[in-house]
């Protein structure tokens, strides 16, 4: 239900792009095929505060900003300067369907968007300045670039658990966080609200990398490969640890007024096989 509403509202995006030839590669990572688990998050923290009968409507906008930053953050990662992929989701990457630059150009044009559709929402000025606020600060150098660049090197080797924690609360978790939390601004939830999702959304970040990272464990496998917890831990640890974080961000959950669909999508984080 949520893939469906959200790429409904965002099916016009980007049609009128010009040159006209540019709409295919902008529209190509965003449609093709990806989750959606952080915008579900949005819509579910939003719908934790009114109830699952109402319509989430006002929070979709949130949900595609966060999805166009995600999907911004994969095009780039997959360039040949970062982690040179040459396929995701079964399908050729960006730059290699359509050539580097257009791939540089298309995760831009994805990272100013998201912000444009916040600041043209349907919501107060005050809501909509705090939903920049917090995924611009997820997005950014304490957030999620912060972490991509602790995982190129630039902070050193990624050789201790903490640091390995450190960068994965920032890469994967400050977005993933920053879903949950501009949910509950959408629903203008109070204060004691916004604390248990971002528990939850914290705790949720750092299970789903934990169970990625067991995903993708014969892949990172090799002193080439990226640090992972699998490297550290090993996949029996692993495994405990992510499910030790899903039942933080259940327990997190429960303090909400209607709690079962972020409970699940919890549950989902570490059970999933994709």
């Amino acid at each position: 239900m949520c893939r469906e509403r959200l790429d409904a509202w965002m099916a016009p995006q980007f049609l009128d792009a010009w040159p006209p030839s540019f709409a295919e590669p902008v529209r190509y990572p965003l449609f093709g095929g990806g989750k959606r688990i952080r915008p579900a998050l949005t819509l579910g923290a939003y719908q934790s505060i009114y109830g699952y009968d109402t319509d989430p409507s006002p929070a979709l906008p949130a949900a595609a900003a966060v999805e166009m930053i995600h999907t911004y953050s994969l095009v780039h990662d997959d360039l040949p300067a970062l982690d040179n992929d040459d396929e995701r989701r079964g399908r050729p990457t960006v730059h290699i369907a359509f050539g580097e630059p257009c791939a540089i150009l298309v995760g831009d044009t994805l990272l100013t968007q998201a912000f444009s559709v916040l600041a043209q929402a349907p919501l107060s000025a005050e809501v909509r300045i705090e939903l920049v606020a917090a995924l611009s600060d997820a997005a950014g150098y304490r957030g999620m670039i912060g972490g991509q660049v602790a995982d190129v090197g630039l902070g050193g080797p990624v050789e201790t658990l903490d640091t390995l924690t450190r960068l994965h609360t920032l890469k994967t978790g400050a977005l993933i966080e920053a879903s949950t939390l501009m949910g509950a601004l959408v629903a203008q939830a109070q204060p004691d609200q916004r604390r248990a999702l971002r528990a939850y959304g914290a705790s949720v970040g750092l299970a789903f990398q934990l169970a990625d990272d067991l995903l993708d464990a014969d892949e990172d496998a090799g002193e080439a490969g990226p640090p992972s917890f699998v490297k550290l831990l090993g996949p029996a640890a692993t495994r405990s640890e992510a499910h030790r974080y899903a039942d933080q961000a259940i327990a997190a959950a429960s303090e909400l007024p209607h709690p079962a669909l972020l409970q699940a999508l919890a549950r989902y984080t570490v059970d999933r096989t994709v």
